[in-house]
């Protein structure tokens, strides 16, 4: 691997204006995730503004601690954390389910991932995500949350013609390609953010009579303090749904920690990861207890690193703070709930894109003689995963209960169905289950 030329390494501690101009340049890197699944799973959530923003308040909140706590006594890595978008298939899924179900699922996922992580077990879990079920999980979660983005593109309820939002969508995700495609540096890392913001203005412009201004009452503030979630409700269905989801978000989080970590040669990597992941754990239950989606490292950060050649881990702490300080700033939140949902889910594309485009990736580079069979292991768990998250309503409401949010979600039929495949089916000789 090239050595990188950094100005600033792991622990190294830059003058405070430049810890505070890095901060910020995390932080522009921070928000458009949160302000992309927050407002998804705040719409799925509550009709009512007031509590959407409540609901985006605590996922600013949450997301700023983690990053605060990995940074100080986690992972201790320069790594940017985000809601997971892996959680976000979960809830989708169990839509029309008892809302304490889906956060109770959370907190018992997150209390698991932490003792797995703990005990050291985590590491045999390992052994089941060789790379061609990677490969599955990264595209899975880009395939089956497909219906929640036309959902988002082409809303129901819109004086605007689906003809004019599906021509302003293909239009946006070109330009967005096209700018990804030029820009350089921190101007492409910050892309989405200032293409949302672009894009928000333009589409307003096109199409004023879809903007209506969110109005909220001030006790949006106080409100945070009183709306926790903490009744815990058990639904076996929705708890295995999620766990499943878990053991996709743990390897998320493990390919984030390790990548950083072998490219920044950090030391005693073996500890970092077992923090990183416990922490990761730990700070799910928090978001269990507050009633919103978890978060998980993202694996954003070595481009961001290598663009700007500071990879200092303290750059990251005005980052985890400003992002809790806009957790009390509803001002600020209302204005990401005007964002109109066409452009959420345009950008959504765009990072689902990049999601499937590194699963490709690592098939390619880590399959060197790719065979039919790896086609068919692969291919396989997409096609019942599409074929799920498109079944009518109709016939879904004909499944079991608790069968529902397992059968019903796609992307746990397709973790379920390549585990068979890689493990089962056609598994190799003289290779340990």
């Amino acid at each position: 691997m090239e050595k990188l030329n950094l100005k600033y390494k792991l622990e190294d501690k830059p003058p405070f204006s430049k810890l505070l101009i890095f901060g910020l340049q995390w932080l522009a890197i921070a928000i458009p995730m949160i302000i992309i699944v927050g407002k998804v799973v705040a719409t799925l959530h509550y009709d009512n503004p007031a509590q959407q923003i409540i609901y985006i308040q605590k996922v600013f909140f949450v997301i700023g601690l983690s990053v605060f706590i990995q940074v100080l006594w986690g992972h201790k890595l320069p790594l940017i954390i985000g809601p997971a978008a892996v959680l976000l298939v979960g809830i989708a899924a169990s839509q029309g389910r008892d809302i304490s179900t889906v956060y109770t699922s959370i907190l018992i996922g997150g209390f698991i991932l932490a003792l797995l992580s703990m005990s050291g077990l985590f590491e045999r879990l390992q052994k089941l995500f060789t790379p061609r079920v990677i490969v599955s999980i990264l595209m899975l979660i880009g395939f089956t949350l497909t219906p929640m983005i036309i959902s988002l593109i082409m809303p129901v309820e819109t004086p605007v013609s689906p003809l004019s939002n599906l021509l302003f969508v293909l239009s946006f995700i070109l330009c967005i390609f096209i700018a990804n495609r030029y820009l350089k540096g921190l101007w492409k890392s910050s892309l989405i953010i200032s293409g949302m913001i672009v894009g928000s203005l333009i589409y307003i412009v096109l199409f004023p009579q879809a903007f209506t201004p969110q109005q909220v009452s001030p006790d949006v503030f106080a409100l945070f303090f009183q709306d926790f979630n903490t009744k815990l409700t058990i639904d076996i269905g929705v708890l295995i749904s999620f766990l499943i989801c878990y053991l996709a978000l743990a390897i998320n989080d493990l390919g984030s920690i390790r990548s950083i970590g072998q490219m920044l040669e950090a030391d005693d990597m073996t500890k970092r990861t077992s923090r990183g992941i416990t922490w990761t754990g730990i700070l799910n239950m928090l978001s269990g207890l507050l009633g919103v989606i978890g978060s998980v490292n993202y694996s954003l950060s070595p481009g961001v690193i290598a663009s700007t050649g500071v990879a200092s881990r303290f750059t990251l702490i005005p980052t985890g703070l400003g992002l809790m300080a806009l957790a009390f700033i509803p001002p600020a939140i209302m204005f990401i709930g005007n964002i109109p949902s066409v452009v959420i889910g345009s950008a959504f594309i765009y990072i689902l894109c990049s999601q499937i485009a590194a699963g490709l990736h690592l098939g390619f580079s880590s399959m060197k003689n790719f065979q039919f069979e790896n086609g068919l292991v692969l291919g396989l768990p997409l096609m019942l995963s599409i074929i799920i998250s498109f079944l009518p309503e109709e016939a879904v409401a004909t499944f079991p209960l608790s069968l529902k949010p397992i059968l019903g979600n796609g992307f746990v039929v397709g973790v379920i169905a390549v585990l068979i495949m890689e493990h089962i089916i056609y598994r190799e000789k003289n290779k340990p289950v």
